[in-house]
Protein backbone atom coordinates (compact mmCIF):
# COMPACT_ATOMS: atom_id res chain seq x y z
CA UNK A 1 0.00 0.00 0.00
CA UNK A 2 1.66 3.37 -0.91
CA UNK A 3 1.11 5.90 2.07
CA UNK A 4 1.02 8.90 -0.22
CA UNK A 5 -1.65 7.50 -1.82
CA UNK A 6 -3.73 6.05 1.32
CA UNK A 7 -2.99 9.93 2.64
CA UNK A 8 -4.80 11.33 -0.50
CA UNK A 9 -7.36 9.92 0.33
CA UNK A 10 -7.62 10.61 4.11
CA UNK A 11 -7.29 14.28 3.27
CA UNK A 12 -10.07 14.19 1.08
CA UNK A 13 -12.48 12.65 3.32
CA UNK A 14 -11.18 14.95 5.77
CA UNK A 15 -11.40 18.09 3.79
CA UNK A 16 -15.26 16.66 3.09
CA UNK A 17 -15.91 15.46 7.26
CA UNK A 18 -14.17 19.28 8.25
CA UNK A 19 -17.82 20.04 6.83
CA UNK A 20 -19.99 17.03 7.25
CA UNK A 21 -19.52 16.28 11.08
CA UNK A 22 -23.67 15.73 10.51
CA UNK A 23 -23.24 13.39 8.63
CA UNK A 24 -20.70 11.39 10.02
CA UNK A 25 -22.55 10.89 13.21
CA UNK A 26 -25.65 10.03 11.26
CA UNK A 27 -23.81 7.08 9.83
CA UNK A 28 -22.08 5.99 13.21
CA UNK A 29 -25.17 6.41 14.68
CA UNK A 30 -27.01 3.97 12.50
CA UNK A 31 -24.45 1.50 12.74
CA UNK A 32 -24.96 1.85 17.03
CA UNK A 33 -28.55 1.29 16.26
CA UNK A 34 -27.67 -1.73 14.06
CA UNK A 35 -25.13 -2.72 17.21
CA UNK A 36 -27.66 -1.86 20.42
CA UNK A 37 -30.91 -3.53 18.72
CA UNK A 38 -28.56 -7.16 18.14
CA UNK A 39 -26.02 -6.90 21.22
CA UNK A 40 -28.01 -4.47 23.88
CA UNK A 41 -27.00 -0.98 25.31
CA UNK A 42 -24.25 -2.01 27.42
CA UNK A 43 -20.82 -1.68 25.45
CA UNK A 44 -19.22 -3.95 28.63
CA UNK A 45 -21.14 -6.74 27.05
CA UNK A 46 -21.65 -5.81 23.73
CA UNK A 47 -18.27 -5.55 21.85
CA UNK A 48 -19.67 -4.25 18.94
CA UNK A 49 -21.07 -1.02 20.38
CA UNK A 50 -17.92 -0.76 22.35
CA UNK A 51 -15.60 -0.34 19.16
CA UNK A 52 -18.19 2.00 17.51
CA UNK A 53 -18.09 4.44 20.62
CA UNK A 54 -14.58 4.61 20.21
CA UNK A 55 -15.02 5.48 16.42
CA UNK A 56 -17.52 7.89 17.26
CA UNK A 57 -14.75 9.44 19.83
CA UNK A 58 -11.81 9.18 16.82
CA UNK A 59 -14.06 11.56 15.18
CA UNK A 60 -14.92 13.87 17.66
CA UNK A 61 -18.59 13.22 18.57
CA UNK A 62 -19.04 14.61 21.88
CA UNK A 63 -20.01 12.18 24.44
CA UNK A 64 -23.45 13.14 25.05
CA UNK A 65 -24.12 12.67 21.39
CA UNK A 66 -22.96 9.09 21.68
CA UNK A 67 -25.11 8.64 24.86
CA UNK A 68 -28.42 9.59 23.04
CA UNK A 69 -27.35 7.75 20.56
CA UNK A 70 -27.85 4.72 22.09
CA UNK A 71 -30.84 5.33 24.28
CA UNK A 72 -32.68 6.32 21.20
CA UNK A 73 -31.45 3.14 19.61
CA UNK A 74 -33.04 1.62 22.60
CA UNK A 75 -36.25 2.79 21.76
CA UNK A 76 -38.58 -0.35 20.39
CA UNK A 77 -40.62 2.43 18.53
CA UNK A 78 -37.58 4.11 16.60
CA UNK A 79 -36.40 3.07 12.98
CA UNK A 80 -34.85 -0.73 12.59
CA UNK A 81 -32.14 -0.94 10.25
CA UNK A 82 -30.02 -3.12 8.36
CA UNK A 83 -26.72 -4.37 7.69
CA UNK A 84 -25.74 -4.58 3.69
CA UNK A 85 -22.81 -4.98 1.74
CA UNK A 86 -22.30 -4.67 -1.58
CA UNK A 87 -19.40 -5.84 -4.12
CA UNK A 88 -18.87 -4.05 -7.94
CA UNK A 89 -16.28 -3.20 -9.81
CA UNK A 90 -15.68 0.95 -10.59
CA UNK A 91 -14.09 1.97 -13.95
CA UNK A 92 -11.51 0.15 -15.65
CA UNK A 93 -12.16 -2.76 -13.34
CA UNK A 94 -11.53 -0.46 -9.89
CA UNK A 95 -12.74 -3.31 -7.13
CA UNK A 96 -15.40 -1.22 -5.02
CA UNK A 97 -16.60 -2.84 -1.38
CA UNK A 98 -19.72 -0.77 0.05
CA UNK A 99 -21.15 -1.23 3.44
CA UNK A 100 -24.74 0.29 4.15
CA UNK A 101 -26.97 0.35 7.53
CA UNK A 102 -30.51 1.11 6.22
CA UNK A 103 -33.89 0.65 6.72
CA UNK A 104 -35.03 0.16 3.02
CA UNK A 105 -32.85 -2.47 1.33
CA UNK A 106 -34.73 -1.22 -1.82
CA UNK A 107 -34.15 2.19 -1.74
CA UNK A 108 -30.27 1.57 -0.86
CA UNK A 109 -29.83 -0.99 -3.57
CA UNK A 110 -31.10 0.83 -5.92
CA UNK A 111 -29.16 4.39 -5.01
CA UNK A 112 -25.92 1.95 -5.19
CA UNK A 113 -27.09 0.34 -8.65
CA UNK A 114 -27.45 3.80 -9.75
CA UNK A 115 -23.93 5.09 -8.70
CA UNK A 116 -21.93 2.17 -9.92
CA UNK A 117 -24.05 2.63 -13.60
CA UNK A 118 -23.60 6.21 -13.93
CA UNK A 119 -20.25 6.05 -13.40
CA UNK A 120 -18.62 3.54 -15.70
CA UNK A 121 -18.79 0.54 -13.08
CA UNK A 122 -21.69 -2.41 -12.24
CA UNK A 123 -22.38 -3.72 -9.37
CA UNK A 124 -21.86 -7.48 -9.17
CA UNK A 125 -22.94 -10.52 -7.10
CA UNK A 126 -21.51 -11.00 -3.65
CA UNK A 127 -17.78 -12.15 -3.08
CA UNK A 128 -17.17 -11.18 -6.87
CA UNK A 129 -14.52 -8.76 -5.44
CA UNK A 130 -13.81 -9.51 -1.35
CA UNK A 131 -11.45 -11.94 -2.37
CA UNK A 132 -8.92 -9.04 -3.20
CA UNK A 133 -9.31 -7.80 0.55
CA UNK A 134 -8.12 -8.85 3.88
CA UNK A 135 -10.04 -7.17 6.81
CA UNK A 136 -7.07 -5.17 9.29
CA UNK A 137 -6.90 -2.33 11.59
CA UNK A 138 -5.45 0.57 9.98
CA UNK A 139 -4.44 3.75 11.68
CA UNK A 140 -2.89 7.07 9.85
CA UNK A 141 -0.36 8.87 11.82
CA UNK A 142 0.50 12.29 9.71
CA UNK A 143 4.11 14.14 10.36
CA UNK A 144 2.98 16.81 8.87
CA UNK A 145 5.55 19.09 10.72
CA UNK A 146 8.56 16.65 9.93
CA UNK A 147 8.75 16.03 13.73
CA UNK A 148 8.34 12.53 14.19
CA UNK A 149 11.04 10.02 14.68
CA UNK A 150 10.36 6.79 12.19
CA UNK A 151 12.12 4.17 14.33
CA UNK A 152 10.58 5.88 17.60
CA UNK A 153 6.97 5.97 16.48
CA UNK A 154 7.44 1.93 14.86
CA UNK A 155 8.84 1.04 18.17
CA UNK A 156 5.84 2.53 20.11
CA UNK A 157 3.55 0.99 17.58
CA UNK A 158 5.05 -2.36 17.68
CA UNK A 159 5.06 -2.43 21.88
CA UNK A 160 0.93 -1.49 21.69
CA UNK A 161 0.45 -4.71 19.96
CA UNK A 162 0.96 -3.05 15.89
CA UNK A 163 1.24 -5.94 13.32
CA UNK A 164 3.14 -4.30 10.98
CA UNK A 165 4.65 -0.63 9.95
CA UNK A 166 4.87 1.45 6.63
CA UNK A 167 6.24 5.32 6.04
CA UNK A 168 6.34 7.15 3.06
CA UNK A 169 6.75 11.23 2.82
CA UNK A 170 6.22 12.19 6.11
CA UNK A 171 2.89 9.47 6.51
CA UNK A 172 3.19 6.17 8.52
CA UNK A 173 0.67 3.43 8.36
CA UNK A 174 0.24 0.96 11.34
CA UNK A 175 -1.58 -2.07 10.82
CA UNK A 176 -2.89 -4.08 13.29
CA UNK A 177 -5.93 -6.95 14.39
CA UNK A 178 -9.50 -5.68 13.62
CA UNK A 179 -10.10 -5.71 16.74
CA UNK A 180 -6.80 -3.91 18.46
CA UNK A 181 -7.31 -0.88 15.98
CA UNK A 182 -9.02 1.91 18.20
CA UNK A 183 -6.80 0.17 21.82
CA UNK A 184 -3.65 0.84 19.43
CA UNK A 185 -4.84 4.12 18.47
CA UNK A 186 -5.58 5.47 22.02
CA UNK A 187 -2.03 4.53 23.57
CA UNK A 188 -0.53 6.40 20.53
CA UNK A 189 -2.69 9.31 20.92
CA UNK A 190 -1.47 8.92 24.88
CA UNK A 191 1.94 9.03 23.59
CA UNK A 192 1.42 12.83 21.57
CA UNK A 193 1.69 11.45 18.15
CA UNK A 194 -1.11 12.81 15.60
CA UNK A 195 -3.34 9.93 14.81
CA UNK A 196 -5.33 11.16 11.35
CA UNK A 197 -7.37 8.24 10.63
CA UNK A 198 -8.02 5.29 12.92
CA UNK A 199 -10.02 2.23 11.55
CA UNK A 200 -11.18 -1.17 10.90
CA UNK A 201 -10.87 -0.84 7.07
CA UNK A 202 -10.69 -4.10 4.16
CA UNK A 203 -7.15 -3.71 2.36
CA UNK A 204 -6.45 -4.50 -0.75
CA UNK A 205 -3.65 -6.81 -1.60
CA UNK A 206 -3.61 -5.82 -5.47
CA UNK A 207 -3.99 -2.31 -6.80
CA UNK A 208 -5.73 -0.88 -9.81
CA UNK A 209 -3.85 2.32 -11.57
CA UNK A 210 -6.30 4.08 -13.94
CA UNK A 211 -4.54 5.86 -16.96
CA UNK A 212 -7.11 7.41 -18.35
CA UNK A 213 -8.40 11.13 -17.42
CA UNK A 214 -12.07 9.59 -18.01
CA UNK A 215 -11.64 6.50 -15.51
CA UNK A 216 -10.18 8.67 -12.94
CA UNK A 217 -12.81 11.48 -12.83
CA UNK A 218 -15.59 8.68 -12.85
CA UNK A 219 -13.48 6.99 -9.95
CA UNK A 220 -13.50 9.91 -8.18
CA UNK A 221 -17.45 11.19 -8.84
CA UNK A 222 -18.74 7.15 -7.83
CA UNK A 223 -16.70 7.62 -4.09
CA UNK A 224 -18.13 10.98 -3.76
CA UNK A 225 -21.76 10.15 -4.72
CA UNK A 226 -20.90 6.42 -2.35
CA UNK A 227 -19.78 8.73 0.23
CA UNK A 228 -22.68 11.31 0.66
CA UNK A 229 -25.43 8.93 0.91
CA UNK A 230 -26.22 8.72 4.45
CA UNK A 231 -26.88 5.05 4.52
CA UNK A 232 -23.24 4.03 3.43
CA UNK A 233 -20.88 3.58 6.33
CA UNK A 234 -18.08 2.70 4.51
CA UNK A 235 -16.54 2.20 1.05
CA UNK A 236 -13.71 0.44 0.06
CA UNK A 237 -11.37 0.25 -2.98
CA UNK A 238 -8.83 -0.58 -4.63
CA UNK A 239 -7.95 2.05 -7.03
CA UNK A 240 -4.26 3.51 -6.39
CA UNK A 241 -4.70 7.12 -6.73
Amino acid sequence: MSGHSKWNNIKHKKEKNDAAKAGIFTKIGKEIAVAVRAGGGDPNSNSKLRELIAKAKANNIPNDNIERAIKKSLDKDGASYEEMTYEGYGPGGVAVIVEAATDSKNRTAADVRHYFSKFGGNLGAMGCVSYLFSEKGVIIVADEDAEIEEDKLMEDALEAGATDFEGEDGVFEIYTEPDDVYAISEALTAKGYPVASAERAKVPSTYVELTEEGDRNFMQLLLDKLEENDDITSVFHNWEN
